[in-house]
């Protein structure tokens, strides 16, 4: 994509284009069976997926591999995928690679939200060609559900607990009998039925529990898997390291981040995320969401500080401010839990990093 002589880069192409070549070589090598209407067998689905050394495909997801193995085999089923778990645990990273192997394309997606309405998901139409026309397929404007259905895609539907019950159980039909119906047309065009490969990929957050809750019919058609937070601090360090090396590069930053600056922020990442120090130690823990996703977004945000104001790769010092627009946003104790922890705890920790980390505590702000 170019605009005039120059070329415009997106910032994040869908999966499918990021990692077209490894599909493509994917597909041409995969003597698998294939589910009906899927692009690849479940073997090659769960190498993309997962990565495969041999084969030259990057890992992509970093969790249980049997996860990987129960959600392709739900999608093969006549039963939706919801992914539920905290947030920033890699749900809709999941389902963008999982949409990508199985149909080659991710953006069949639902953002779901309190204003989401039944026309966003199924269809609307071209008011002016209504209008002129009355209701016809020429005047239909087909949405992520109904384009799925009749393409045999995976639609995704994202945070679907944040839709009112009644906008949700719009899917109950599509997933029960595999068809949508499009009262306002008449004849064979009045039904919609989902062609092979179609399905649905559903993600929620258990912090969102309760805002609207899903109806029992509705559960009653998905397979629930639970995306948990990495267990060990050496792969989430791994983790942050390539993600945010990647962003800073994408950014404009030519050095990559330093391990020890990482490892201090994604220890402290841990420690406030659990309410326990390394040593098993009790402490505050914090209400603000202190993911591994969120603990990437805080690398970048340390990278591009020491690169653009002063042409290094950062510092434990650089954390500290970056730091507090990650803890303080649900509850203002939060900034003050976080000056304890960098006031009593951190000292704790042996190492000249940690002591540069701990002396920048008066750059925490308030």
């Amino acid at each position: 994509m170019s605009e005039g002589s120059v070329p415009v880069r997106v910032q994040r192409p869908p999966a499918e284009v990021r990692y077209a070549d490894e599909l493509a070589r994917l597909r041409e090598t995969d003597r698998g069976e294939r589910p009906p209407g899927w692009a690849l067998s479940l073997q090659a689905a769960r190498a993309f997926v997962l990565g495969d050394e041999r084969a030259g495909i990057s890992g992509k997801f970093v969790g249980d591999p049997s996860l990987i193995d129960r959600a392709l085999v739900a999608l093969a089923t006549s039963r939706g995928l919801m992914l539920v778990g905290e947030p920033g645990t890699a749900k809709s990273l999941l389902s963008e690679l999982l949409a990508a192997a199985v149909s080659g394309d991710s953006t069949l997606t639902i953002q779901g939200g309190a204003a989401t309405t039944e026309d966003q998901i199924k269809y609307s139409w071209n008011y002016a060609l209504l209008v002129a026309e009355g209701p016809s397929t020429r005047s239909l404007v087909p949405a992520p559900l109904l384009r799925g259905m009749a393409e045999g895609r995976v639609v995704r539907f994202e945070e679907i607990t944040r839709c009112p019950l009644e906008v949700q159980d719009c899917l109950l039909s599509p997933l029960s009998d595999r068809v949508l119906s499009v009262p306002e047309l008449a004849g064979p065009d009045a039904m919609v039925f989902a062609r092979e490969g179609f399905n649905v990929i559903a993600t929620a957050n258990t912090r969102d529990r309760g805002v609207n809750e899903m109806s029992a019919a509705l559960k009653r058609r998905f397979n629930f898997e639970t995306v948990f937070p990495i267990p060990d601090l050496a792969t989430e360090l791994d983790l942050v390291e390539a993600e945010a090396g990647a962003l800073l590069r994408r950014s404009g930053v030519t050095v990559p981040p330093r391990r020890d600056v990482l490892e201090v922020l994604v220890t402290t990442f841990r420690e406030l995320r659990a309410g326990t120090t390394g040593r098993g130690e009790p402490m505050d823990r914090l209400s603000a969401v202190m993911s591994t996703a969120e603990a990437v977004s805080v690398a970048h945000a340390v990278g591009l500080r020491a690169w653009f104001l002063r042409g290094d790769a950062g510092t434990p010092a650089d954390i500290v401010p970056c730091l507090a627009g990650t803890a303080a946003k649900d509850d203002a104790e939060d900034l003050a839990r976080l000056r304890r922890y960098l006031e009593q705890r951190v000292p704790r920790h042996a190492g000249a990093h940690w002591k540069a980390f701990h002396d920048a505590r008066h750059l925490l702000p308030g």
